[in-house]
């Protein structure tokens, strides 16, 4: 029986075919027909297009309403990343001691991750319920999610909560890195527990930081649509209307489809934006072994 072969410089390209057309028809296409709609303008009912160039682009940074989901979610980001990253180092120096039973514990952790973004909002959204809510009850049946203050705390927490196993496990693999005669050295020489952590510890999680410190700014900017939907819908009074809500309610609830183009280029050029000047700034500190 005559055995068929491919060619050897044919094969490789076979195999990464259906990878090649994954990415062209959900991320090259997309990301192309994205751009040239936010240089149109598009008739809600007809679905007619007209050029406008960079009209949309201009309307986005004159629109207040843009501007102050900005700077929402600037706030927003800033307390998840550093919220997030400041517990979940302090959880996994706690789980990495010797205690018995902690491996069921480090298993526990990964659940709020396991967690869809809908079903944490919902979960918060019955604990602060003024009343039926566990925390509702105890704080006289306050309604946390309609004032604009304590409704931004509770999506920062919300969303700090969800993220914090992904984080957590990440952390406890770099301290398993970490080595044990280097700090026992260094206990000998009479350093204490907060020095041996800053001269020793957090230089070998340093790029463990460094890559959640970008995961996590992704994260909050992209990632917490669904968390925002169900426990405050962006209010009250748009104090928890972030840039991935805004898009949502211009191309969804207002039919602004060129304007809602123009806000997701906008939106994806700030993220790449922070990531570079983090990999500028943030990276030279690093201490990778």
């Amino acid at each position: 029986m005559k055995q068929s072969t491919f060619k050897a410089d044919v094969l490789p390209y076979v195999l990464l075919l259906p990878t090649f057309i994954i990415l062209i028809v959900f991320l090259f296409y997309p990301a192309i027909e994205t751009f040239r709609l936010s240089l149109f303008t598009v008739h809600p009912f007809t679905g007619a297009e007209r050029f406008a160039g960079l009209y949309n682009f201009k309307n986005i940074f004159t629109n207040s309403e843009y501007l102050h989901s900005f700077g929402i979610s600037f706030l927003f980001t800033l307390a998840v990343v550093l919220l997030g990253l400041a517990f979940s180092m302090m959880i996994a120096l706690l789980l990495n001691e010797r205690i018995k039973g902690m491996k069921y514990y480090r298993s526990f952790l990964i659940w709020p991750y396991a967690l869809s973004p809908a079903i944490a909002g919902a979960l918060f959204n019955f604990l602060f319920n003024p009343a039926n809510g566990i925390i509702g009850y105890f704080t006289g049946h306050r309604t946390w999610l309609t004032e604009g203050s304590t409704a931004f705390l509770i999506i920062i927490l919300a969303a700090v909560w969800k993220n914090l196993g992904y984080n957590i496990v990440f952390y406890l693999t770099a301290l398993r890195n970490v080595p044990r005669d280097a700090l026992e050295a260094a206990s000998i020489d009479g350093a204490g527990p907060v020095r041996r952590f800053f001269s020793i510890t957090f230089a070998f999680l340093s790029p463990t930081t460094f890559f959640l410190l970008v995961m996590n700014t992704t994260y909050a900017y992209f990632s917490s649509f669904g968390l925002i939907d169900v426990l405050t819908e962006g209010g009250p009074a748009r104090s928890t209307n972030i840039l991935i809500y805004q898009l949502y309610r211009d191309f969804f609830v207002n039919s602004k489809t060129g304007y809602a183009a123009a806000e997701s280029l906008v939106l994806f050029l700030l993220v790449v934006g922070i990531t570079v000047l983090q990999f500028q700034t943030t990276e030279k500190k690093v201490h990778y072994q």
